[in-house]
């Protein structure tokens, strides 16, 4: 049987690739389709850089090959996304962003069309998992700048997303690539709680560097910490949310946020998850499965591993049912949707740099 780090290899080449360590640091290594505009889609790319992230430590002798090719994918997403939606190199960063400051003026999520109910734009919960990624990058790489990046990214969307409502602060879901304009007004269930716990990572980190004062981002957390005292914390019994809420809530198990979250996910993972997601993949219930979704959710069961070995076996369970359907070289039902599918599932195998970074604390990879 192929190991764990076999099938997490596969599936990142089959996104990214081909990439030869031998030849890294390589600056014409371009990273391959990631199945959104222009071969950019911002969640997938988060994970690809996790993904890289994780294989550096996996694959330790090849570890600064694997960082550069982190590097290679953090930039050409930041050229991408960061910038207007011309097809040529020439489109313009988009507004509020310069050389200085590319990320000043946010990212865009990578959607295939420019307009409608499925258009491009931003979405806080992509954007966040961005900043995360940066994050890890700079605490691996030993290299401020990400960190610093992540900041200016942080800085620059938070007041974007927050409205007032009914008298309470309160944040919107989506909104425009020019970030004037709010797409849908509705409050994610998690952003709250994932600017809160994202930011104070960033917080943590930019203070170890020391590239800015002991306060960077202490406002715009103590107003994510306001918004997480009247809001509902809530989850809404779909895969991916249960699995994010239980990958933010392995970061502080004991915050009161933190226990209500993991208490409504562990009972949705029992009661209702593994027991859909262990019975074979049929022509039937294909059509209801969504397999990064699916991922999303074991990805979160084993951050939060600590005393859930059940669990675990029943996620890898899951991930062995899958397992023929990620290896395969074509997918024609999935066609748009595998690239998320395939990073996921790795970072499902093996959740490396998604696990172990504690608010304050230094990078722990573990499988």
């Amino acid at each position: 049987m192929d190991s764990k780090l076999d099938l997490f290899e596969t599936a990142m080449q089959k996104v990214y690739g081909p990439y030869d360590l031998r030849a890294q640091p390589d600056s014409t290594w371009k990273p391959g389709n990631g199945g959104g505009h222009r071969g950019r889609y911002l969640w997938t790319d988060a994970f690809g850089v996790l993904n890289f992230i994780t294989l550096s430590r996996e694959k330790s002798s090849d570890g600064p090959a694997y960082l550069h090719l982190a590097r290679q994918l953090a930039n050409t997403v930041h050229e991408v996304l960061g910038r207007e939606r011309e097809p040529s190199g020439a489109a313009a960063r988009l507004q509020g962003a310069t050389d200085d400051a590319p990320l000043r003026g946010g990212l865009r999520i990578g959607k295939l069309d420019a307009s409608g109910p499925d258009g491009d734009g931003m979405y806080h919960h992509y954007l966040t998992l961005w900043m995360y990624a940066l994050d890890v990058l700079a605490r691996v790489a030993e290299e401020a700048r990400w960190n610093a990046l992540a900041v200016q990214l942080a800085q620059a969307i938070h007041p974007r997303f927050m409205v007032e409502r009914h008298g309470r602060e309160s944040m919107v879901w989506k909104i425009s690539t020019d970030m004037r304009h709010v797409l849908v007004g509705s409050k994610g269930h998690l952003d709250d709680v994932t600017g809160f716990v994202v930011y104070r990572m960033l917080r943590d980190t930019a203070r170890g560097f020391g590239t800015f004062g002991d306060d960077v981002l202490t406002p715009e957390i103590e107003q994510y910490a306001r918004i997480m005292e009247h809001a509902d914390i809530s989850l809404s019994g779909d895969p991916l949310d249960l699995g994010m809420g239980l990958w933010l809530a392995h970061f502080n198990r004991d915050a009161a946020w933190s226990r209500k979250l993991s208490e409504q996910a562990l009972e949705i993972a029992r009661e209702r998850f593994l027991v859909t997601a262990a019975r074979p993949l049929t022509a039937a219930n294909r059509l209801h499965r969504l397999a990064f979704r699916e991922f999303g959710a074991c990805l979160g069961i084993k951050c939060y591993e600590k005393g859930l070995e059940s669990l675990v076996e029943g996620v890898e369970t899951v991930l062995d049912i899958w397992k023929g359907k990620m290896l395969q070289d074509e997918d024609d039902e999935d066609e748009d949707l595998r690239p998320i599918n395939l990073v996921m599932y790795a970072a499902a195998l093996i959740p490396g740099a998604f696990h172990g970074v504690t608010l304050g604390g230094e990078l722990l990879v573990k499988r």
